[in-house]
């Protein structure tokens, strides 16, 4: 992928007129748009991109994202959603109401740019500058300012999303290959639990049915998900020599996602 830079314009005048129209207060990012404007340009991510290639998203744009989708807690489908979608966000980022947004891919391919190239820190170290130099972050407070946490949090949320629906997948073919095992073994709380796309809802993060100590809600989710797996598991190792058939694809998904240390045991 190639840098092709190009002047950040203003915001579209027709995004203007209908942002302001809906939300005459104006929301965070669109206050956030006309207080501290684009924050981040084209040029700060150079050492990241070969001078060859495809031409590459806006990076400022890729940035931009990545840290309104931090704010909302958002995985990375539902934050390309929320630009194709959502006014608000056209409006800080600079978008004509007609445009289509991008790939979700692309935000994890930009974090992935930023962690390679040792940029970690570019995105947040930009903002708080912004911030003191208008005075609206006071030395000595409590915000953090640790730079990678903005990138782990977004990271822990999608890898909390690609649990649920490997999982959720492969319920979902349980259900088609053996009916009579799956209603036999799966609890009533996993047809709630697993009924939608994890990322179309966000009270799978905020599930109350299980209190783990200090864990957030979303630390409680990643742990019943894990332990549904783990149970789910073992009953498959438990019931294969008794002659219910249950197909091996359960366990290697398992096997492939612990592989990448996404689940808890």
């Amino acid at each position: 992928m190639s840098l092709k830079s190009e002047p950040i314009g203003p915001i579209p005048e027709e995004t203007m007129r209908i942002a302001k129209a809906a939300f005459p207060k104006g929301t965070r990012f669109m206050k956030m748009r006309d207080e501290l404007g684009t924050l981040y340009h084209d040029e700060m991510f150079a050492d990241l991109f070969s001078a060859t290639g495809q031409p590459a998203l806006a990076p400022w744009r890729l940035a931009l994202v990545t840290i309104m989708h931090f704010a909302e807690e958002l995985p990375d489908r539902q934050a390309a959603d929320a630009v194709r979608s959502r006014i608000d966000w056209k409006y800080a980022l600079g978008l004509e109401l007609s445009e289509s947004g991008f790939d979700f891919s692309a935000l994890s391919e930009f974090r992935s740019r930023l962690i390679e190239g040792h940029a970690e820190s570019l995105l947040f170290e930009t903002l708080l500058l912004s911030l003191r130099q208008r005075g609206l972050l006071k030395a000595g407070g409590q915000q953090r300012t640790d730079a990678t946490h903005v990138l782990a949090a977004v990271r822990v949320i999608n890898r909390a999303v690609c649990v649920g629906e490997t999982l959720r997948a492969t319920l979902n073919s349980l259900a088609e290959v053996v009916p009579e095992w799956l209603s036999f073994f799966a609890p009533e709380e996993w047809y709630q639990r697993y009924a939608h796309r994890i990322e179309e809802y966000r009270r799978a993060f905020r599930e109350r049915e299980a209190s783990c100590c200090s864990r957030n809600h979303r630390s409680r989710w990643i742990w019943l998900a894990g332990c549904d797996f783990y149970n789910a598991r073992l009953e498959l190792v438990a019931s294969s020599p008794s002659g219910r058939n249950a197909p091996p694809c359960l366990g290697a998904t398992v096997r492939a996602d612990r592989r990448a240390n996404a689940l808890p045991f």
